[in-house]
C-alpha cells in the first residue's frame, strides 16, 4: 500500500522537525555553542520612512517566520471548520470533548505544581498545547498501525488545540496595548473581509493587505503571529465556476510544503538549543521545568482519554471506528508531543534566558516520553491484533 503524497509530506516534515531539533541541541552544547547564540542575536533592523522595526534574528523567526505558520493554521482552522471533519457538529462533539480534556489537565497539572512559585505560573499554558506537524507526520510514519478513524480524530484535536493556544495567546501574552495601531489593524481586517466580499481572487492582494496588517498588530502590542490567523480566517473558501479549489484551498496548499520544510524547522533550530551541561536530577525536579514535563506526559494522555472513554460510556459519541482501547490510549499519549507550540508559548512566557531554559528542557523531555510512549503502546496494540 503506497502513501499518499500528504502523508509523505507529512512524514517528512516530521523527520525535517526532529532532525532540526537534535542540530539545535547539538549546537547549544558544543564548540560551536558560541556561534550559535550569536547567529541567534543578529541584530536585524527594518526601516521604512519614519517606521521602525528592529530585533534580533531569533525575535524575527519567532514573530515573522512563525506569522506564516500561524496563517497556515488559520486556514486549516477555517476549513475544518466549514467544509472539514468539524463541520459535521455531531463528529465535532468527541474532538472537542477530548481537546478541553488535553488542555485543561495539564493547566492543572503545571499550576499544582508550581503554586508555590507564583513567579512561574505565567507559564501554565506551555504544556497545554500539541505539535500537530510532529504529531502528525509520525501517525503518517507509523501508517496501518493507525486506524484512519484515529488519524482523523488527532488532527481533529490538534486542529482545536491550535485554536484554543490561539485564544490563549491573544488573551494572556499581550503586552501593553496602542490603541491607535489596534484601531490600525481594525481597519486592514475590514479591508481584507471588503476583499472576500467583493470576491476578489488575487492572493498578492491578500497577502499585501496581510503585511500592513502584521506591522499594524506587532506595533499594537497584541502579539504579531495572531495576524497570521486573522489573515487566515478572512481568506475565501467558496469555489468560484470553473475552479478545483477556492482561495484558500489554494493558499493553503501552496504554503504547506513552505511552513513543513522551512519555517516550522528554523523555528525548532532557534528555540530547541537547550544547554545540557550541569543538567541533572536537580534540573527536572525544578517545579517549572516539572510542571511541564507531567503536564505534557501525564496531563494530555489522561486528560484526553478520559474525555473520549466519559464521552462514548455516556453515548454522546461513537467509538472511533476499527480501533480499541489501547490504540486511543496511544495517541491519546503521542498528543502530549507539544514541541512547536509549547516552545512557542514559551518564549513568550519569560525573557530570562534561564527560564527558558527550564521550559525548553521540559518541553523536549515530556513530548519525548509522550512520543515514546505513544509509539510503544501501538505497536503492543498491533502485535495483539
Amino acid at each position: 500500500m503506497t502513501k499518499s503524497p500528504q502523508a509523505s509530506i507529512e512524514t517528512l516534515g516530521g523527520l525535517a522537525l526532529a532532525i532540526s531539533a537534535v542540530l539545535a541541541l547539538f549546537a547549544a552544547n558544543s564548540g560551536f555553542s558560541v556561534a550559535y547564540q550569536n547567529l541567534l542575536s543578529i541584530p536585524v533592523h527594518l526601516t521604512i520612512g519614519s517606521l521602525q522595526i528592529h530585533k534580533p534574528l531569533l525575535l524575527w523567526i519567532n514573530d515573522g517566520l512563525m506569522a506564516i505558520f500561524f496563517l497556515l493554521v488559520g486556514l486549516e482552522i477555517k476549513r475544518e471548520f466549514v467544509i472539514g471533519e468539524l463541520s459535521d457538529r455531531p463528529k465535532a462533539i468527541l474532538p472537542l470533548v477530548a481537546a478541553s480534556g488535553g488542555f485543561i489537565l495539564p493547566a492543572i497539572i503545571f499550576v499544582a505544581i508550581n503554586a508555590g512559585h507564583p513567579e512561574n505560573l505565567r507559564a501554565w499554558a506551555v504544556p497545554t498545547a500539541t505539535d500537530i506537524a510532529f504529531v502528525v507526520g509520525l501517525l503518517a510514519a507509523l501508517g496501518r498501525l493507525v486506524p484512519v478513524s484515529l488519524k482523523v480524530l488527532v488532527l481533529a484535536i490538534a486542529i482545536i488545540d491550535d485554536l484554543m493556544a490561539v485564544v490563549v495567546i491573544a488573551l494572556f501574552y499581550t503586552a501593553q496595548l496602542s490603541w491607535a495601531m489596534l484601531g490600525l489593524a481594525g481597519l486592514f481586517l475590514v479591508a481584507l473581509w471588503l476583499l472576500g466580499r467583493f470576491g476578489v481572487r488575487s492572493v498578492a492582494a491578500y497577502i499585501l493587505v496581510g503585511v500592513l496588517l502584521w506591522v499594524a498588530v506587532l506595533k499594537s502590542g497584541v502579539h504579531a503571529t495572531l495576524a497570521g490567523v486573522a489573515l487566515g480566517f478572512l481568506i475565501p473558501i467558496s469555489r468560484h465556476e470553473g475552479e478545483h479549489e477556492s482561495l484558500l484551498e489554494h493558499l493553503e496548499h501552496a504554503l504547506k510544503p513552505w511552513v513543513t520544510f522551512l519555517i516550522v524547522p528554523v523555528f525548532a533550530f532557534a528555540n530547541a538549543g537547550v544547554p545540557l551541561t550541569g543538567i541533572g536530577p536537580d534540573a527536572l525536579a525544578a517545579p517549572l521545568t516539572l510542571g511541564i514535563i507531567a503536564g505534557l506526559f501525564f496531563g494530555k494522555q489522561f486528560g484526553i482519554f478520559a474525555a473520549i472513554w466519559a464521552s462514548v460510556r455516556i453515548g454522546l459519541s461513537p467509538k472511533p471506528h476499527h480501533s480499541n482501547w489501547v490504540q486511543i490510549y496511544a495517541v491519546s499519549a503521542l498528543c502530549g508531543i507539544g514541541f512547536t507550540m509549547s516552545l512557542f508559548i514559551g518564549s513568550l512566557s519569560f525573557s530570562d534566558p534561564g527560564l527558558q531554559d527550564r521550559i525548553r528542557l521540559g518541553v523536549i523531555v515530556g513530548s519525548l516520553a509522550s512520543a515514546v510512549l505513544g509509539v510503544v503502546l501501538l505497536k503492543l496494540a498491533a502485535r495483539r491484533a
